[in-house]
């Protein structure tokens, strides 16, 4: 009798913690309410079972529970209630997908009139491009992956010339508009999602997905990364900006294309020669667009890396309790092989970069310029 009231009071704290729960979804900002019902039905349905089967076992307990002088009857089959439930589950399982089948084919069949945008993830940023003035996204392929361009644009497709280039994690989408996502990985399974959308895909490694959404709202909303994707996970985050599509395009005309970019590289490599203050803004653009500042921070507060304020020339203390100097060497050292050697306090979660000799120098030189007993040191005469 204890268990079947153990039982009842499960089903009655359940459904009633169901309702009173202050975790609800976010208000959607897209078209795909459809998904909101999807979640309805799976609920309902998956609740209506729970609540059936569960009651079910509670009045079998009270009916058959051990009485004195009652014997239970020996009945191995009963085809009759087999086929009951055979059939039972059949119309559940098929209730389950059936509506499912249909939104996912319309989720990954985009109207005509749609803006496509790529995006393209790695361990741990957002990267996005659009097409240019051109209407047409450029052809890729890991083969022309490098460190000036990371896309893998091929350099030889005129179309991917006047893309634009977002090496940024924000992002900006016109207000009701159709928008196609194309995404890439450059390392791992990620995933796409921005919860208030609705609207999520698994990024898989060689391969391009696909899905389309409307938003409906203006605003800024977060992205997030659905899949497990290594240390850094949680910190894999983006923004999408909803707005008019005239401050859309406005916004859009002020990013880079992949022409200009490669115009800066062969400037850049130009002017390596050039004074401390330019190879400090280099590596300060190289950091924006490589992600780092979702990890560090410059101004001293605290960020799952340490801070670049004031970390040239100070000493650290290493995780088997060594300690190091952050000069010129160590911080060579550490951006190669982030994970030889731990900070105390931090996790090893930072990822390797394959920089080039000039880009690791002026890195270092913008990390040096953020302060630091040394680079005071050297700055005076």
């Amino acid at each position: 009798m204890s268990l079947a009231i153990a039982l009842f009071l499960i089903i009655v704290l359940a459904v009633g913690f169901h309702f009173a729960s202050p975790w609800w979804t976010t208000p959607i900002a897209s078209n795909w309410v459809r998904m909101d019902d999807m979640l309805t039905i799976t609920l309902v349905i998956t609740g209506v079972f729970f609540i059936a089967i569960n009651l079910f076992i509670v009045i079998a307990l009270v009916r058959y529970r051990h009485r004195k002088g009652h014997r239970a009857d020996y009945e191995p089959h009963n085809r009759r209630l087999e086929w009951w439930l055979i059939g039972l589950t059949s119309v559940g399982v098929a209730a389950l997908l059936a509506p499912g089948l249909f939104v996912y084919a319309d989720y990954i069949r985009p109207p005509s009139n749609v803006l496509q945008m790529e995006v393209f993830a790695q361990q741990w940023q957002w990267r996005f491009r659009f097409a240019g003035p051109g209407g047409k996204l450029g052809t890729t392929d890991v083969r022309y992956i490098s460190n000036d361009n990371p896309f893998g644009m091929n350099p030889g497709d005129p179309n991917g010339r006047d893309n634009y280039l977002i090496e940024t994690p924000e992002v900006h989408l016109p207000l009701n508009r159709p928008i196609q996502v194309l995404t890439r990985s450059r390392d791992v399974l990620h995933d796409f999602y921005v919860p208030p959308f609705r609207a999520r895909m698994n990024i898989v490694p060689g391969m391009v997905t696909t899905f389309w959404f409307t938003p409906t709202k203006a605003g800024r909303y977060d992205i997030l990364c659905a899949q497990l994707c290594g240390l850094g996970h949680a910190n894999m985050r983006g923004v999408v900006v909803v707005e008019d599509e005239a401050s859309f395009a406005r916004w859009l005309t002020q990013q880079s294309t992949f022409a200009q970019q490669q115009a800066r590289v062969q400037a850049a490599t130009a002017a390596a020669g050039g004074g401390a203050q330019a190879l400090a803004n280099q590596g300060k653009t190289l950091a924006e667009a490589k992600g780092c500042f979702a990890c560090h921070t410059v101004d001293g507060s605290p960020r799952v890396g340490p801070t670049w304020k004031g970390l040239y020339g100070k000493t650290e203390t290493m995780a088997d309790g060594s300690t190091a100097k952050v000069d010129e060497a160590y911080l060579r050292a550490f951006i190669r092989n982030p994970t030889a050697r731990v900070v105390k306090g931090f996790a090893p979660i930072m990822p390797k970069f394959d920089l080039s000799e000039q880009e690791l120098t002026s890195l270092v030189a913008y990390i040096q310029s953020l302060g630091g007993s040394a680079a005071t040191s050297a700055a005076q005469p």
